[in-house]
């Protein structure tokens, strides 16, 4: 697949080494992936330097005199410094070159590149809106449902993310949990056994060390109540070449453990994504996807269905579509609830059920996740319960020991209602001109077509 790059690979050097940057966007002669390791010449070692995941935390823009050499139309510098301060910038040079046009109109661009209008907070928002802290019980470890917790393991991301619900405290110190936390967490799971599922998040988890990471993760094997163990990363979608032969390796020593990734657009599942996802799948590590509603990204159905379709074809399950939280600076990425009800309407019926996620709101005040459906429950009585489809079917489900309902045309005179399903007098209103209607209708016609040829052959 060919595609615009707004970063291409320096000769082996770091930001400081590096002279001239490259255009913004690669010329659609070239391809976007790297020649074959035999290729011979300067560019065996600049390949080399790509791929090696920590060359790319080490060269992540992280400055705005860095960012303006790859986009030179940069304005409101002086704004932009202010945002940097408050929210730390880094974006890998692999996440940059999936940027296809270097304006707000991209949305690769728009979830890696600041905006001035994250200096903008109504009232309605706050540093940590989900009160995690309030239910930190020891530093670094979350328990706000009775049987999981969540640990922060780093404050480290190899990409900040301009929608992060952490943005209070990731890239603002790039740390990991020291031993002496890890044997506070590791005493407190000890002495709640009913916390059976730990997700390890951050920052993002798989930014640490392979040793940091088996730390962790032997830690957390030590509690013989934790059944569970989840990692939340962005790696598979901004820093791909993370996922190592020996990284899966790794992982695999600590089954059962599951991996939530976090595809918010199609333009973030390219060829090295794919391949990061086909190597934890293949080493029986369940992949669910956690995508966050953005304003300007995905609010569209098309593009969440797009999104859907290429996740499972990369066999990672869509498993939340999240409103957006009520943090500070990312109140030009927030949609209606309303938007996500008409995304989830539009996606039920459209394409599979397993590519189909949760629409969940985050409550505020630890409420939790709250999952929000259009209704498909239109009426209940005793007897009967009203449910619509996607096609604006309206069904009605008897209850166990009803008798059996009397049909339409001895009972109900003129065209049934709600009502009439509601008290079992009715069984269906079936909308007309329906796709899967006409598709009857045909398969109706061929079947009397097809009867008729067998009547007469036998004949």
């Amino acid at each position: 697949m060919l595609q615009p790059n707004l970063f291409t690979p320096s000769e082996g050097l770091t930001e400081e080494q590096s002279s001239e940057p490259p255009s913004i966007l690669r010329s659609a002669s070239k391809p976007s992936s790297p020649k074959k390791e035999n290729t011979k010449g300067p560019l065996d070692k600049r390949m080399s330097q790509w791929n090696d995941w920590r060359w790319q935390v080490r060269n992540r823009i992280r400055s705005l005199d860095h960012l303006s050499k790859y986009v030179p139309s940069l304005q409101n510098r002086g704004e932009l410094l202010k945002v940097i301060e408050k929210y730390p910038m880094a974006i890998t040079p692999y996440y940059a070159s999936i940027i296809q046009q270097a304006d707000l109109s991209d949305p690769v661009f728009r979830m890696s590149v600041p905006n001035i209008q994250e200096l903008f907070d109504p009232p309605c928002l706050s540093d940590d809106p989900l009160e995690e802290h309030q239910d930190m019980p020891v530093p670094g470890l979350v328990h706000r449902y009775r049987d999981r917790a969540l640990l922060i393991a780093t404050t480290m991301c190899s990409m900040y993310c301009r929608h992060c619900t952490r943005k209070r405290i990731a890239g603002t110190r790039e740390t990991a949990i020291s031993g002496h936390r890890m044997r506070q967490v590791q005493e407190y799971l000890f002495n709640h056994p009913e916390i059976s599922d730990v997700i390890v998040s951050g920052g993002d988890p798989l930014t640490m060390s392979d040793t940091a990471i088996e730390t962790v993760l032997s830690m957390l094997r030590s509690v013989p109540s934790v059944q569970v163990i989840r990692i939340g990363t962005r790696v598979p979608v901004v820093l791909p070449m993370r996922i190592t032969d020996k990284l899966v390796t790794l992982l695999k020593k600590y089954h059962p453990l599951w991996i939530n990734t976090h595809f918010n657009h199609p333009n973030e599942i390219t060829a090295e994504a794919r391949m990061a996802c086909a190597k934890l799948a293949d080493a029986g590590i369940p992949l669910g996807n956690q995508t966050v509603l953005l304003r300007g990204v995905n609010d569209n159905p098309r593009v969440i269905e797009e999104l859907c379709r290429r996740l499972i074809s990369t066999r990672v399950r869509p498993y939340y579509l999240y409103q957006c939280d009520l943090v500070r600076g990312v109140e030009h990425f927030r949609t209606s609830i309303r938007k996500g009800m008409e995304i989830m309407e539009y996606l039920r019926g459209r394409i599979s059920g397993i590519a189909i996620p949760t629409f969940v709101v985050d409550a505020p005040h630890g409420g939790g996740k709250i999952p929000v459906l259009p209704t498909y429950v239109v009426s209940m009585s005793p007897t009967h319960t009203v449910l619509r489809n996607y096609e604006g079917l309206l069904v009605s489900y008897p209850e166990p020991g009803v008798e059996m309902m009397p049909t339409v045309e001895t009972v109900v005179d003129g065209e049934p209602g709600v009502w009439e399903l509601a008290t079992g007098k009715a069984d269906a209103i079936i909308p007309a001109q329906t796709q899967r209607m006409e598709r009857r209708q045909k398969n109706q016609d061929t079947r009397v077509v097809s009867s008729s040829a067998r009547y007469l052959f036998d004949a």
